[in-house]
């Protein structure tokens, strides 16, 4: 067994994961970027290494920082958690060449074959596993998306390679919108995954999305640890999870459990895994559940843990993040697939950092200045947050999950709403109010829910009540404006942190000049997202402001240009999402203030018109 695992990833997923390693009696190594410094997951790791600023890139993402840091802090293994470089293959091929190092996941030859969504689709398609109509070869030319759309019809699903979550998928409705969005979906791909190839399916209107939890050894055994229904979703991105999936028969559960397997056998896959599926729902009455005759299909392979693990964990026993570390320690799987078995039903619900009633929007600071989770039987609570810590924008909103179990499905969304009155959190939004909303509604309650339930029928106006009765506090996103000075004696020897603090609210700033230790200096952090320019702009005109903090992906107009109210001027991203900023009117570019792969804050002016 592993001596020392370095968790390279933050938050809830990394404490999750160390949590694992020491009940394993392995010691634990946290990285953090500048902007996480004072993160949950810092503060329960053994050791902790800075690994640069707060734009992922240049910290969670650098793969020679991360495994630079394993080897300062001589950890003999990598545990990648979800996110980040989870399913890089190229950063999982320089963990297995690093001397004394082991990759906790898939082999980085396995990750890249199922990991980039053609290779994926031949390997499920020649081990007779059924496939959505598509492409088994990258696409790059619109003229064959056109194609495409002549053979199958529209919409058409324009995909990512290195895609997951909704992230790098663009739909096409007709085929005047098939330049645009092609070159969206790869404009995605290589900013989120480094990889711009794209692929096409057939974009299925009413599906629901199944998920099968599979685990697998080098000595040949793969098991699956059931299915999850991850159909109430909101733009592609998962909101509730749960275990077992009511819409489905046993005998429908038993072949998708089994083409899985088959699948994942066939691509000699290792460690944990998700193979995802989209059913086909059809009408049927309420009670009635999707026989054996319906039609599914393989979606993907998530080559790693996944957020929703949990929900197969409480349902079947079994700690699926030990596992993986035993596996890849080179243990056998000590269970045989008929030991698999389904216990009660689990849900898991996202606390993300947002709005619903605002669209989803995120929070853009904050501290949590009230947090007490709920307890009681059948309640778990998977966060690295405590009461008074600042709320961390530059990456995803996720914060927490809360997991709950019950005997049965009825007594989950009893217990669930149990758990979700009593779980209070001031001073930052959440999307507390809306799960208890999901909880009390038809479609939902009946599991007759589709992927598409979210964006597409359900009344919004729902929601804006539900977060007005709900809500609570939700502070004013700005966080505290009392000055804060943190007498904080913390010494980064060889990128190693030690740490002595004193924080002083109020108190006046503490000259400090340069401490040397060990030949380097210890300097101050930039605020988190790094500097947004701060050039004085000279125009008098309308200024379009960014809503939210985060990284400028494109500028799609150049000074000069007339544009039309509507037009898209900046593609910004923010939560890992593409958002268009777009001209409120029509007008002269006059000005433009930012360029890509620039960091910009709330309220930075973009773009300034006349």
């Amino acid at each position: 067994m592993f001596r020392k695992v370095l968790v390279a990833n933050r938050g809830e997923i990394a404490v999750r994961v160390m949590r694992a390693c020491e009940e394993l009696n392995i010691g634990t190594v946290a990285v953090y970027s500048e902007a996480d410094k004072d993160s949950g997951h810092v503060r329960y790791a053994d050791e902790a290494y800075n690994v640069g600023p707060a734009r992922a890139a240049d910290s969670y993402l650098d793969h020679e920082a991360v495994i630079e840091a394993a080897r300062k802090a001589d950890a003999d293994a990598i545990h990648p958690g979800y996110g980040f470089l989870a399913e890089n293959a190229e950063f999982a091929g320089k963990v297995e060449d690093a001397e004394g190092i082991t990759w906790v996941g898939p082999s980085s030859s396995a990750m890249e074959s199922l990991g980039e969504k053609t290779k994926a689709r031949t390997i499920m398609r020649e081990a007779d596993v059924p496939i959505v109509p598509g492409t088994t070869d990258p696409v790059t030319d619109p003229e064959e998306v056109k194609a495409f759309g002549e053979e199958h019809g529209y919409p058409i699903a324009i995909k990512a390679e290195g895609g997951g979550g909704g992230r790098g998928m663009k739909v096409v409705w007709e085929e005047s919108e098939v330049e645009d969005q092609l070159e969206s979906a790869q404009r995605e791909g290589e900013a989120y995954f480094d990889n711009d190839s794209v692929y096409l399916e057939r974009y299925l209107e009413q599906p629901r999305h199944i998920e099968v939890q599979i685990l697998a050894d080098e000595h040949g055994n793969v098991r699956h640890l059931g299915e999850r229904d991850c159909s109430l979703q909101r733009r592609h991105q998962k909101v509730i999870e749960e275990g077992p999936s009511a819409a489905l028969s046993d005998e429908l559960r038993e072949k998708i459990g089994e083409a899985a397997r088959r699948g994942v056998a066939a691509a000699d896959y290792t460690n944990a895994g998700t193979v995802e599926f989209l059913v086909e729902e059809e009408d049927r009455e309420a009670g009635e559940l999707l026989g054996p005759d319906a039609n599914f299909y393989f979606l993907e392979v998530n080559t790693r843990i996944q957020v929703e693990h949990t929900v197969t964990e409480e349902i079947t026993g079994y700690d699926i993040v030990k596992r993986q570390i035993q596996v890849a320690a080179g243990e056998e799987i000590d269970f045989a697939q008929d030991d698999v078995d389904i216990d009660g039903h689990a849900m898991e619900f996202r606390i993300n950092a947002e709005n619903a009633a605002e669209d989803f929007a995120p929070a853009t600071g904050g501290t949590l200045e009230t947090y007490d989770p709920p307890g009681g039987i059948g309640v778990r609570l998977d966060d690295a947050l405590r009461q008074g810590d600042d709320l961390v924008t530059d990456y995803d909103s996720m914060i927490a999950k809360l997991v709950v179990w019950g005997e049965d499905r009825d007594e989950c969304i009893e217990r669930s709403l149990r758990a979700l009155r009593e779980y209070e959190i001031a001073g930052i939004p959440t999307i507390i109010p809306f799960h208890r909303l999901m909880l009390t509604d038809e479609e939902f309650v009946a599991s007759t829910h589709t992927t598409k339930y979210l964006d597409e029928e359900l009344d919004e106006t729902r929601i804006e009540e539900a977060q007005e009765q709900w809500g609570g506090d939700t502070g004013d996103g700005a966080g505290d404006d009392e000055e804060s000075v943190e007498r904080e004696f913390t010494v980064e020897v060889n990128g190693k942190r030690f740490e002595v603090e004193l924080e002083e609210h109020g108190a006046p700033a503490i000259p400090a000049g340069d401490v040397d230790v060990g030949g380097g200096q210890a300097e101050r952090p930039q605020p988190g997202g790094g500097s947004s320019g701060g050039d004085e702009l000279e125009g008098s005109g309308e200024t379009v402001d960014a809503e939210m903090q985060g990284t400028i992906l494109d500028v799609t107009v150049e000074v000069g240009d007339e544009v039309a109210a509507g037009d898209v001027l900046v593609v910004l991203e923010a939560m890992k999402m593409e958002n268009d900023i777009v001209a409120s009117k029509g007008g002269t570019v006059t000005e433009i203030a930012v360029e890509e792969d620039q960091s910009v804050d709330m309220g930075d002016t973009l773009v300034v018109l006349e």
